[in-house]
Parts: structure tokens; C-alpha cells; sequence
């Protein structure tokens, strides 16, 4: 406690200004001052803003109730000062044409923290949802089964069409099944999944999924290029 205390600066919060009938420790082992009044019983050398806030105070600036949220630290900026500057020998002339070390600053994005931060708002039970502004495909093309000829060859035709359209798209050939390849579309979070399977094509559909919505409908393969392009052309 800061009771008697001497030779030490004392620093208070603002909300212990006028408070009287306070119990504090005695700065000695199982002893307590009660009735402590802090005008009267500590010298206090500085009034501070120094404890930690509590959900629904008062902001001491505005006065609105205070709000706690998480939230994720994804840039940063630091002061340097002049220590790499006259390290370095970096200089400035100022208007007297005098020299002067340079003042730096670091100013940094994170690109890990970037990720983690979309990862963080963008996701459901089955994975990440990428946005498709950053996604690192924009679409995936799924093939069912890589023994059926016939999708294969409308898999990448398709896939060479879109590629030539600009978009970032990835085709999934893997000699895996179905399910699992769909539960790594959704866990990768590609933003948009078209499926190649025996059925459809024989229809001339392939099955087209949004990742945002897990949504599946089937569009005819003569109208997909230009769905997509289209879709993908306005999140970007």
C-alpha cells in the first residue's frame, strides 16, 4: 500500500480521487490499513489514467459506454528516431542548409497476419471462405470420376477457357473420391467450385457451387464460362 510510504513517487488513478473507507495493504506481512482515506493518508504525487477498463464504463473522452471486442494486430508502426540514420550516416539538409540524421519510422503490414485476420472472419464448420478478392484461386474445377473421359475433356476445356479468361482457376484430377474432394474445396475455401460428374455431363450440366452459400445448382456447360467470368468480374 501507499500508506506512509516515503522516497517512492506515488501515481494514482483518477478514480480513486476522494475516495475515503478503503482498505489497503500495511507493507507488511497479514496487515491491512481499513478506513483509508487517499487525500488524507497518501501523498499522492500523480493522478493518471492507469487501470484497466470494464465493459459498459464510461469513455473518459466521449463518455459513450465502453465496448471490449477482440480483434487481431495487423499492421504496426514503430518510431525509430535517428539511431539506424546516424548509423548509416543518413542525413537531411535543413533550410539553413545544416545537416540533420534522418527521423525513421517503420510501417509494416503483416501478410501472416493479414491471412489470419480474413481466416479469422471468413469461415465456417467446413473450412475457410475465401473472399474472392484474395483468394488464391478464384475457382476450382472438381472432377468426379478421372476414369470418365468425357468429364476429363470438358474439365479442361473448360479450365483452359477460364485460364484464358483471366480467372485463377485450379482443376482437381486427383484419382480420389468425390467427397473427398469436395471437403477440401470447402476447407481450402476456394470461392467457387464447379463439378464435373457422369451424370450432369451427360446432360450437358456440370454443377456449379458457390462457397458462401454451398448452394448447388446445375448450369448447362455452354453457359458456365460465361456465369463465372461474370460472377468473379464484380468481387473483385
Amino acid at each position: 500500500g501507499a500508506v506512509g510510504v516515503e522516497g517512492l513517487r506515488i501515481i494514482a488513478d483518477h478514480s480513486l480521487s476522494g475516495r475515503s473507507g478503503l482498505t489497503t495493504g500495511a507493507n507488511d506481512d497479514d496487515w491491512h490499513y481499513t478506513g483509508v482515506s487517499v487525500e488524507r493518508d497518501i501523498a499522492v504525487d500523480e493522478w493518471a489514467d492507469l487501470r484497466e477498463v470494464s465493459v459498459g464504463e464510461a469513455c473518459p473522452i466521449c463518455s459513450t459506454p465502453i465496448e471490449i471486442v477482440r480483434c487481431i494486430e495487423a499492421g504496426h508502426i514503430f518510431k525509430l528516431g535517428t539511431k539506424y540514420a546516424e548509423a548509416m550516416g543518413a542525413t537531411v539538409l535543413d533550410p539553413d542548409g545544416t545537416q540533420h540524421p534522418i527521423v525513421m519510422g517503420s510501417y509494416g503490414i503483416g501478410v501472416e497476419r493479414a491471412i489470419a485476420t480474413i481466416v479469422e472472419t471468413h469461415h465456417d464448420d467446413a473450412g475457410m471462405i475465401w473472399p474472392t478478392s484474395v483468394a488464391p484461386f478464384e475457382a476450382v474445377i472438381t472432377i468426379v470420376s478421372v476414369k470418365d473421359e468425357a468429364s476429363v475433356a470438358g474439365a479442361e476445356a473448360l479450365y483452359a477457357e477460364l485460364t484464358q479468361r483471366g480467372v485463377d482457376v485450379i482443376i482437381d484430377d486427383r484419382d480420389a473420391r468425390a467427397g473427398v474432394k469436395f471437403a477440401d474445396a470447402e476447407l481450402i475455401g476456394i470461392p467457387h467450385r464447379v463439378t464435373f460428374g457422369p451424370k450432369a455431363f451427360a446432360d450437358s450440366e456440370v454443377e456449379y457451387t458457390p462457397r458462401t452459400t454451398g448452394d448447388t445448382e446445375r448450369v448447362s456447360i455452354s453457359a458456365i464460362a460465361d456465369r463465372l467470368v461474370a460472377t468473379i468480374s464484380t468481387e473483385r
